[in-house]
């Protein structure tokens, strides 16, 4: 189970915004960060020590050699959880319970920009997708699914995740499972 301390750190909207960063172009130098997010320095100071304090951002060498510059990187951990994992802490389940409404408003967020800014290439437009259905599956059947789906996401991922000359932009992929009423 996730440490919910690491969960509420990941769930500010900065924090997320530097961790998904951090993990899309590697190591950065805290002003370079501040410039990329539209931040102030010393905002995005804290929140690279919250992170750190929750084990998803680390400290890393100046490749210049720099000592008077500070650098960070991803840790490389990932989170998943679910509200359920805190039914033990009535205390816990709230902070679960908000980051996770955080966690789809960043989503809905996300879709929204992409809805009222597109793309200015065809190309991207047409590589966009949108999917869902409506099914009957029980419980076991959804967690089957939730697997294959991020072995599927992973597997694709580790393929392109790799220097071959091609231009790759940012993709957020995201996909929603969960019983309800038609």
């Amino acid at each position: 189970m996730e440490d919910i301390g690491a969960i509420t750190a990941v769930h500010h909207p900065v924090r997320r915004r530097i961790v998904d960063h951090l993990g899309l172009y590697g190591a950065s130098q805290v002003g370079r960060l501040a410039r990329a997010l539209d931040q102030q320095v010393g905002s995005i100071s804290h929140h690279l020590r919250m992170l750190e304090r929750a084990g998803l951002v680390e400290r890393a060498d100046d490749p210049t050699g720099d000592k008077r510059t500070s650098w960070w990187r991803s840790s490389g951990r990932s989170l998943s959880w679910s509200v359920a994992d805190f039914a033990d802490s009535p205390a816990d389940a709230v902070l679960a319970r908000s980051a996770e409404r955080a966690n789809i408003s960043t989503h809905v967020g996300r879709l929204s920009a992409w809805h009222r800014e597109g793309a200015r290439d065809p190309e991207w437009n047409r590589a966009a997708f949108s999917t869902d259905t409506l099914t009957r599956a029980s419980a076991q059947e959804l967690a089957a699914l939730a697997e294959a789906l991020n072995a599927t996401i992973d597997r694709w991922r580790r393929s392109i995740d790799v220097e071959d000359g091609t231009q790759r932009r940012p993709v957020f992929v995201f996909a929603h499972g969960f019983p309800t009423t038609p």
